[in-house]
């Protein structure tokens, strides 16, 4: 074969590896990161161990993980005997090597991925799974043995929620158009611009010295975008006032979580998650909510959907409408994981009826929010029972930007009852249909409540509780989501305070003779 012929020939199979499978025979794959698994998987075992509300041994979830092999390719299976992790192949035993000393967390990490390297050598499928794939499917058979929450995140799926949790880069700061003049539209709260100072309504006249006349308002709106800690000067004309330079320096925006308005006299708080900043967000919104004239006549909180989100910020939200109690109680089997947190705040709403709308998909945080204002008799929970996510995720990133999330605590109500798998039980339920709403309504401005037995019987119960027992709890409202007659319950409580007041949890317990129960550990 000629060169030119010979060039052609390779030209041609390098153009086939990019379209077909096969060019994996020309191309070798990725060897396995024998160091990287190790590191990730130690340092993961060395975090998991003393926080599992149930104690593991490390051997024993090293085996767990190492079952992601089998998973991967099932001709493929590894087993601890005699002091010794085995991989064995079909009929044959591939790779032996000598268990480490049980509460050697990164010395099992280092079994584990020496293991995991020759079965990535005998098996195309752990090869076409790649590095990354191995530790995915360790941590995925582990955590099968764990509860739902438990997880593990590949470093760009943490990179992304990282982004989430804690807002994106930028300004905060969104244009808008009237006529010939660009004027600043919104401002997000707690962004750089706000910060500064800016507002909407404020005339932007010039962008880096550039002026922003004549231009589209799409190219103004990306001069506004840059990396994180970059700096621009912005040249305003606020109404009525001369013009001035603010120079920015873009940070991490907040994402908005509260949004609030209001609505035939009363105050509507809408959170759809608590993340970084809520608790700002939403005493800022109630704030200005509650300072409005005329003043509101009630408050509903929306939760709706709400999956809930970083455990503190529902703390700092539920500090601005109560003034004393206890808020949540965490108990795990680490001492880190016991805290009693405790409301240090101020009602805002001074006093002011309050109504939390929840449904079936409301979780975590905001059932905590919930049951807090709920149980401390500072407002009255409508809807559907909850999701009942009742447990604490410890989060830690892991070699490489990778995070772990692993339950290490269960919360418990101000009264004494669980979250986990019972959820919130509310005092007004509209998933029963909405002749029964209006039938429980017509009896609460009674001064009576329809549903003074489940309620007593939720706030009583204590964990752990026979399965059994909390679906016939929950029955009594069952989770809905998409139900009718929240907004019109909500409003005839809050018009009538003898059923808003019949309505709240404290007579239901006085009468059941549940008495709160008496917190043992404090924390913040």
């Amino acid at each position: 074969m000629s060169k030119r012929k010979a060039r052609s020939f390779w030209r041609a199979v390098s153009l086939l590896c990019v379209v077909l499978p096969l060019c994996g025979a020309y191309a070798a794959a990725p060897a396995f990161d024998q160091a990287r698994a190790g590191a990730v998987w130690g340092a993961a075992l060395a975090f998991i161990a003393p926080r599992t509300l149930e104690p593991l041994s490390i051997p024993q979830m090293a085996v767990w993980g190492l079952s992601g092999i089998t998973a991967l390719d099932p001709d493929l299976t590894v087993q601890k005997q005699a002091g010794k992790l085995l991989l064995y192949g079909p009929n044959r035993v591939l790779f032996a090597a000598n268990a480490p000393p049980p509460a050697d967390a990164a010395a099992w990490g280092d079994a584990c991925a020496a293991v995991a390297a020759h079965a990535f050598t005998a098996s195309p499928a752990l090869a076409r799974a790649g590095t990354e794939g191995v530790i995915r499917s360790f941590f995925d058979e582990l955590f099968n043995h764990f509860d739902p929450y438990s997880r593990y995140e590949a470093p760009h799926e943490a990179a992304e929620d990282r982004a989430m949790r804690l807002g994106h880069a930028g300004l905060g700061l969104t244009l808008g158009r009237q006529g010939s003049a660009i004027l600043i539209a919104r401002v997000a709260p707690s962004g750089p611009a706000d910060q500064a100072g800016m507002a909407p309504g404020m005339a932007v006249l010039a962008i880096d010295g550039q002026t922003t006349a004549g231009q589209h308002l799409a190219a103004l709106q990306g001069r506004l975008t840059g990396k994180l800690g970059s700096t621009i000067r912005i040249t305003v004309r606020p109404p009525k006032s001369l013009p001035q330079t603010i120079r920015l320096t873009r940070g991490l925006v907040p994402i908005q979580s509260v949004f609030g308005a209001m609505d035939n006299g009363i105050a509507v708080i809408r959170v759809i998650g608590f993340d970084h900043d809520t608790g700002e967000q939403f005493a800022a919104a109630l704030g200005a909510l509650v300072s409005a004239t005329p003043e509101p006549k009630g408050i509903v909180i929306d939760l709706r959907g709400n999956r809930g989100g970083v455990l503190r910020q529902s703390v700092l939200s539920i500090d601005t409408l109560l003034s004393h109690g206890t808020i949540i109680r965490t108990i795990g089997r680490d001492p880190a994981a016991d805290k009693l947190f405790h409301a240090e705040g101020a009602d805002l709403a001074r006093g002011l009826p309050v109504i939390i709308l929840v449904d079936g998909a409301t979780a975590s945080a905001a059932e905590v929010f919930s049951a807090a204002l709920a149980d401390n008799d500072r407002a009255v929970v409508v809807g559907s029972a909850t999701l009942g996510k009742g447990l604490v995720q410890s989060l830690t990133t892991l070699p490489g930007g990778g995070e772990l999330y692993v339950t290490w605590s269960r919360m418990i109500a101000p009264r004494g009852w669980p979250l986990q798998g019972l959820g919130v039980f509310p005092q007004v339920c509209v998933s029963l249909g909405t002749n029964v709403l209006d039938q429980q309504l017509a009896t609460l401005q009674a001064g009576d409540n329809m549903l003074a037995k489940p309620l007593a019987e939720t706030r009583a119960a204590r964990a752990p509780i026979p399965l059994a027992e909390i679906l016939a709890l929950r029955d009594s409202c069952p989770a809905a989501v998409g139900a009718n007659g929240y907004f019109a319950a909500a409003t005839a409580l809050i018009d009538d305070p003898v059923a808003y007041h019949a309505a709240l949890v404290r007579p239901l317990l006085a009468a059941s003779g549940t008495p709160p129960p008496s917190p043992s550990a404090h924390g913040t």
